[in-house]
């Protein structure tokens, strides 16, 4: 049967996640995490790709984006191709890195978008890469911190985050950080992911 077309039009809301083959690793140490991160922004600010959300896993990426003129499959061609294969020569490898086609997920609704923004954000404290929220606020390959303002990132749109949460930033990061706490115990939500990612 062959696969449906996806919803591919510029300024279309996307939840992408991409999985390592057979559920392997996707970045094994902090070279890989590093390069992932940069080729992201890179062809983020390149093509003008808003990216709102976004955690880096061992062996999955979520990413939070709106399609730009480039369209999401090019988008995602682009950065997974490129990063497999600085990936395979790197470690001195051959073969796929990332499962066959990457699930996106067409999101509609500022309730919606938050909670995406939520639960990608809260992915390192649920595989417990961090230990709890103040870690989570410092670490490097989550979009939270960004949000937050550290790191700085100029290729995530946080703007648009923290807009659904107060005119004013302090305000506006504030309500942020409290809504990011609240859904802490909320666990996996496999409502927001269409079942298979964690």
């Amino acid at each position: 049967m062959p696969r449906q077309a996806r919803l591919d039009s510029p300024g279309t809301l996307h939840h992408v996640m991409v999985r390592g083959i057979e559920k392997r690793r996707i970045v094994d140490d902090e070279t890989d995490r590093r390069n992932f991160v940069r080729r992201l922004g890179a062809l983020a600010e390149e093509t003008r790709t808003p990216i709102y959300a976004w955690a880096l896993m061992s062996n999955h990426v979520h990413i939070l984006l709106c399609s730009g003129a480039l369209g999401l499959a090019k988008f995602m061609r682009r950065l997974l191709t490129g990063y497999a294969v600085s990936y395979n020569l790197r470690h001195r490898r051959h073969g796929h890195v990332f499962q066959n086609r990457y699930k996106s997920i067409v999101c509609d609704g500022d309730s919606y978008f938050t909670e995406l923004v939520r639960y990608i954000h809260l992915n390192p404290l649920r595989v417990e890469l961090v230990k709890d929220l103040k870690e989570l606020e410092k670490y490097p390959y989550c979009g939270h911190g960004t949000v937050l303002g550290t790191p700085a990132r100029q290729w995530q749109d946080c703007e648009s985050v923290l807009a659904q949460f107060g005119r004013r930033a302090s305000d506006a990061k504030e309500a942020y950080r409290k809504f990011v706490a609240e859904g802490v115990t909320l666990g996996r939500r496999p409502e927001l992911v269409g079942g298979g990612l964690a």
